[in-house]
């Protein structure tokens, strides 16, 4: 099965003197059927022409942020937005700099910034430069933030010298994005459930019982299973995100809804409770607002644990059930008691009194508790990143 059939690929290619191998990776994307766009930038030039590049693509080559051609496009947005995937080959030491410190002062470098598309990066440059400190310091923000590497690999460069830091070769970087897709494809059979937010458990019409939470590492857990091909529902107590398109989003409000419409859409293969649900709600909710007074009496009962029901459930338990704990204190003792509690696969961590993290923060810090391995913990990264990390390991696991 080819893969690579109709899947639509934005190469970039930079000012190195591997360049010439990007003409001979245009050749075999289009022999795969591949649709292929192409940004040249001004260093790039240098090394092949926009003829060659477009006599082979067929395609019209950018190249200039502030063209004139087609003054009703901006194409740093269109093209990030067309491509399934950004590549980078050959990646130079001057364009991985201006990545990992968010600089847009060119066509390639603004398409990259304006993206959500996976990005891989083809390396390309002498051995003293990839060895370089600073080299190595930009590739490690690249790869937190979500960068894919290809290479580089060893070998005889062009400057004479040998070592690593030598682009590889058209036929292995089509490899690696054939297993990319193939990846997606093998995931679009599995089905991923997320619960995030708070719940709301009302007292009476204007006032109710909460848990704090922004819902913002459910979202990136779901933002980040969709885009590896899973089947992806988010079941999401009341918050301000935006959901992704292509998520089926469940808004609830209560704990209780939230556990029928989890029901609903149940079974699935992965399932991941970061709802901070309320754990009590009021036995008798009033009709009318209550009057101020001095004191009143709330008779409260617990609610059902999602989580426990679903790890519990013979029938309908999903192959990996998460569950997330947010600890003040004792953060290791409390989350293993949890883990064999609840019965679930994981739980992720986090010590939220912590100011730097968790809640409304884009940040975050977690220890993940395995049942049958032992614990990781995962410094302090954004929430979007953590979120590839997790689902990463999902994969690992359910593949």
């Amino acid at each position: 099965m080819n893969n690579l059939l109709n899947k639509k690929i934005l190469l970039i290619i930079c000012g190195g003197i591997s360049a010439y191998k990007s003409l001979e990776l245009i050749r075999s994307f289009k022999k795969k059927g591949a649709q292929i766009k192409t940004i040249l930038t001004n260093s790039a030039k240098q090394f092949v022409t926009p003829l060659s590049v477009t006599s082979l693509s067929q395609e019209k080559v950018y190249d200039d942020l502030f063209g004139l051609e087609n003054e009703t496009e901006m194409d740093h947005i269109t093209l990030s937005r067309w491509s399934d995937v950004i590549l980078v080959a050959p990646a130079t030491a001057n364009t991985i700099a201006k990545l990992s410190s968010g600089s847009s002062d060119d066509l390639a470098s603004t398409v990259m910034l304006a993206s959500d598309k996976d990005i891989f990066l083809a390396p390309a440059m002498n051995v003293r430069m990839w060895e370089h400190v600073s080299t190595k310091e930009n590739i490690t923000k690249l790869k937190n933030y979500g960068f894919n590497l290809i290479g580089p690999e060893v070998g005889d460069m062009a400057c004479g010298e040998f070592g690593e830091g030598k682009m590889s070769e058209p036929e292995q970087i089509i490899k690696k994005i054939e297993k990319y897709f193939d990846s997606l494809s093998k995931n679009k059979k599995f089905k991923a459930l997320v619960t995030a937010g708070p719940t709301h458990e009302y007292i009476d019409p204007v006032r109710f019982i909460t848990n704090k939470s922004s819902g913002k590492q459910g979202y990136e857990l779901a933002k980040s299973l969709s885009k590896k091909g899973f089947e992806t529902t988010l079941i999401a107590g009341p918050t301000n995100l935006e959901v992704e398109k292509n998520i089926n989003f469940i808004e609830v409000e209560t704990a209780d809804q939230m556990f029928k419409e989890t029901q609903k859409n149940l079974p699935a293969d992965v399932a991941i409770f970061s709802a901070a649900v309320a754990d009590f709600k009021v036995q008798k909710q009033q009709t009318e607002k209550i009057k101020k007074e001095d004191y009143i009496n709330l008779c409260l009962e617990k609610n059902i644990d999602i989580l426990n029901y679903v790890s519990n459930h013979n029938s309908l338990r999903p192959k990996l059930v998460i569950g997330f704990a947010a600890e003040t204190s004792n953060l290791e003792n409390n989350s293993k008691k949890k883990l064999i509690d609840k019965n679930c696969d994981w739980i992720i961590a986090n010590d939220v009194s912590k100011k730097f993290i968790g809640f409304n923060s884009d940040f975050n810090e977690v220890t993940i508790f395995y049942k049958n391995k032992e614990h990781e913990k995962i410094s302090k990264i954004k929430k979007s990143l953590l979120a590839e990390k997790i689902v990463e390991r999902v994969i690992s696991q359910i593949n």
